[in-house]
């Protein structure tokens, strides 16, 4: 039969201080107490800090899961649309919401509008603060333009101090920044480290469940782009948001890793002004509004995120390489995906690419990450090769395959709306694309099979004697 573990602890405690030490010493070495008298050998029963698990500090019932109620979560919307779509809605009481990003990507001016948008609604709100002052947050808010009424700030650490104004203070709105600065005694190591996180998140989670307030909390990311701390911090609470931004790039895009009360496809668009993050409710249209007429090497690729269709503009520059092995640079863009579309394109369609240094850029500094963008990556490559222009008016989409075959991809037709909302009057897709697709009026589609078809539709050059004909409607 197995014995069970003895969890009991023997310590030495100095029997005129009660000063406790892990090994046996003729004299106490305490400070201040000089007592000589050996210290005695005592065994102590475990500390008991309630149940371990994330949500109930109390025993369950069981529960028939038909007998629950199905009603949807109420939510709190917030004035920032681009925000309650990234929520899926809005605030929901009792989550536990956790904001990561890079440092100066926008972390704390989010979190401090958000406060404004609860006080402005009459809600209360407590800001804890552990690594900035309070004079430091009062110049943000300054500076974005509001006093902060109805915004209490806190200045601290630790979290049985932080819980105890939690409970005396009974906010609508908690706001922790960050979860990395918070400490408990119980736990040896540092704040910031794997037990200091996972002990904070596991209580700001139960103290959320309990008193069904909406908590939020930023956290640091690692040089690798990942969440720092344990892994399991993104398993306890209910909504993981990232805060991204390239380097130079005015915009920020807030993206849903995990959401257990909406999608975690959908992202939210915001532009970095003097008044804080402000919402960029048509994303396509404030980017091609600063394209430029007849620009070399430029194509336009509709990519779907969430429930919203983007037109971004994809760039490349090829440039004869004095280099032995030529260069690729890729910014917004996979950098392995970037040698794949060149290989193909060099090797099955004839663009003379293998003496070229390219570079690749995805305007507004966005980041696509969905083949669609395969196609016209391809096509702003062959329009630089071939120093000519595309048609302004022109969008297109599809896979590349390792043969130059253009495969089909998903939601053909939001992105063809999409395209004609802003005025675009031709299409190159994948021919698979045109069954049961809807044409916009005064649209003209394109479809391929192979890359070759799509550069010979597109790039004004010398074509082939032969050249392989495209499938056109419209």
């Amino acid at each position: 039969m197995a014995k069970v573990k003895d969890r009991r602890r023997t310590v030495f405690i100095c029997p005129s201080c009660r000063n406790e030490n892990p090994k046996w010493m003729g004299f106490c070495p305490a400070l201040g107490c000089g007592s000589q008298s050996p210290l005695v050998e005592t065994s102590l029963a475990p500390e008991t800090k309630g149940r371990p698990g994330w949500l109930a500090t109390e025993a369950a019932d069981v529960v028939e899961l038909s007998s629950i109620s199905g009603d949807t979560q109420p939510r709190d919307p917030l004035p920032s649309m681009e925000l309650n779509r990234v929520l899926g809605g809005g605030v929901v009481p009792g989550s536990v919401v956790l904001l990561a990003g890079e440092p100066g990507v926008g972390k704390s001016t989010l979190l401090l509008q958000l406060a404004q948008y609860s006080a402005d609604k009459g809600q209360k709100v407590l800001y804890v603060s552990g690594e900035e002052s309070p004079q430091q947050i009062k110049l943000r808010s300054d500076r974005l333009g509001f006093a902060g009424d109805g915004i209490m700030m806190l200045a601290e650490t630790d979290l049985t101090a932080i819980f105890e104004k939690f409970d005396s203070i009974r906010p609508d709105l908690a706001i922790v920044d960050s979860i990395q600065t918070l400490y408990t005694e119980e736990e040896s190591s540092g704040p910031g480290s794997v037990g200091q996180v996972r002990e904070a998140g596991m209580r700001l989670l139960r103290w959320a469940k309990a008193s069904d307030t909406p908590v939020f909390v930023s956290g640091h990311m690692t040089k690798d782009g990942t969440l720092a701390g344990p892994r399991v911090l993104e398993h306890m609470v209910d909504v993981v948001m990232y805060l991204e931004s390239q380097e130079d790039g005015g915009y920020r895009v807030l993206r849903a890793g995990k959401n257990r009360f909406g999608a975690t496809t959908e992202v939210g668009v915001f532009d970095m002004t003097e008044k804080g993050l402000a919402d960029v409710s048509d994303p396509s249209k404030a980017l091609l509004s600063q394209r430029a007429e007849g620009s070399i090497g430029a194509a336009l690729a509709p990519v779907v995120e969430g429930s919203r269709a983007l037109l971004l503009e994809v760039q490349a520059l090829t440039s004869p390489s004095q280099l032995p092995a030529p260069r690729r640079v890729a910014n917004g863009v996979d950098y392995n995906r970037l040698l794949m579309l060149a290989a193909v394109a060099s090797r099955r369609a004839g663009l003379e690419l293998s003496g070229q240094d390219i570079i690749v850029n995805v305007a507004g500094g966005f980041k696509i990450g969905e083949p669609a963008a395969d196609l016209p990556l391809v096509l702003a490559m062959a329009s630089s090769v071939y120093n000519c222009p595309l048609d302004p008016t022109m969008f297109a989409f599809g896979e590349l395959g390792l043969s130059a075959e253009i495969r089909a991809v998903s939601q053909a037709q939001r992105r063809v709306t999409e395209a004609a909302r802003l005025g675009l009057k031709k299409c190159v897709l994948p021919e698979s694309c045109l069954d049961g697709l809807t044409v916009p009026e005064g649209m003209k589609v394109v479809g391929v099979k192979t890359l070759r078809q799509a550069v010979n539709a597109v790039v004004v050059r010398d074509r082939d004697p032969a050249p392989e004909a495209a499938l056109e409607l419209g």
